[in-house]
């Protein structure tokens, strides 16, 4: 029933015959939905036109650990800006399939080369072994730069829902100093506090994903964790020196809140950063309809974010 969901007369006309239902997030569940989730994808991406793109799928290796990824080349075959990518699916969901559009129209409009990584998923494999994937893509990438024909000095990291906080750990790997040197950093409805927050309290039972998904999700993901500032970025205390960055969000999703947070708290920190939240959407907006003109408008926004970040360069 539509009716029952939160948020749901604010939602845009547009998504309300695609924004019908719940998530249910409980391990049976999860794993029931695995296959359909990757066959949706699956034919999806094969509908994607990729005129003027080189994609190609290779494995990163960074000493014995080896990870699959896929690289598009969207400008310059050599010394190319390059951005590290991390789907969406909630840590449990997902493969290279998944976010296929959404790098496409990064490597296009940002002008850059993408390497989307497939990280292990939860529950079987909880933090750190998504965390360590992206760590493994994210040396590869500078170690390999020649071979791969990008710049070492021009990269970014990149991810939606939690692939987005897999991206922002990369960010403070980063800045600790104990990874390769990220310029810039674009987070896409994050996922960053596994903590309960006011929109959190609000959208218990919104369209698309929910609260009560939120913390199934954290479960999972976290296993014995409990909640560390290394697996949940809001939990870091020190932000200065961080990239640039962009975050985006959706209006009617429960993870709102801590984006607009996460952004204040870098602004404060000293870290240029620009925030849009688009009104009226539900979390995956763009994954439900990416021809849409809010979901058009959002890969200009990233396209124009990375280009203009590598035209700084």
């Amino acid at each position: 029933m539509t009716d029952g969901l939160d948020g749901w007369e604010r939602l845009d006309p547009a998504l309300r015959p695609v924004a019908t239902t719940r998530t249910n997030f409980s391990r049976r569940a999860v794993k029931l939905m695995r296959e359909p989730f990757n066959d949706r994808r699956r034919e999806a991406a094969a509908l994607i036109d990729v005129s003027g793109l080189q994609i190609a799928d290779h494995t990163a290796q960074a000493g014995a650990a080896r990870v699959p990824v896929r690289v598009y080349r969207g400008g310059q075959t050599e010394q190319a800006p390059v951005a590290v990518y991390c789907h969406a699916g909630g840590f449990a969901l997902g493969n290279l399939d998944t976010d296929h559009r959404q790098c496409v129209e990064l490597a296009r409009r940002g002008r850059c080369t993408v390497v989307s990584v497939d990280y292990r998923l939860s529950p079987e494999h909880p933090y750190p072994a998504a965390l360590d994937d992206a760590t493994t893509a994210l040396r590869w990438v500078a170690a390999s730069a020649t071979e791969l024909g990008v710049d070492p000095a021009r990269i970014a990291v990149a991810g939606s829902s939690a692939g987005a906080t897999l991206a922002a750990g990369l960010a403070h790997g980063s800045a600790d100093g104990t990874l390769p040197a990220v310029g810039f950093q674009l987070l896409h409805q994050p996922v960053l506090d596994d903590r309960e927050t006011p929109s959190k309290a609000e959208f218990r039972s919104s369209p698309a994903f929910d609260s009560e998904a939120a913390e199934l999700m954290w479960r999972h993901y976290l296993g014995p964790d409990t909640g560390s500032a290394a697996a949940v970025p809001a939990r870091r205390d020190r932000l200065a020196g961080l990239p640039t960055t962009l975050i985006t969000c959706a209006e009617i999703d429960p993870f709102r809140d801590e984006a607009v947070d996460h952004a204040l708290r870098l602004l404060r920190a000293g870290v240029s950063t620009e925030l849009h939240v688009f009104a009226r959407t539900c979390h995956g907006f763009d994954s439900l309809l990416p021809e849409w003109s809010a979901s058009q408008r959002l890969f200009e926004l990233q396209g124009e974010a990375l280009s203009h970040m590598w035209d700084d360069t």
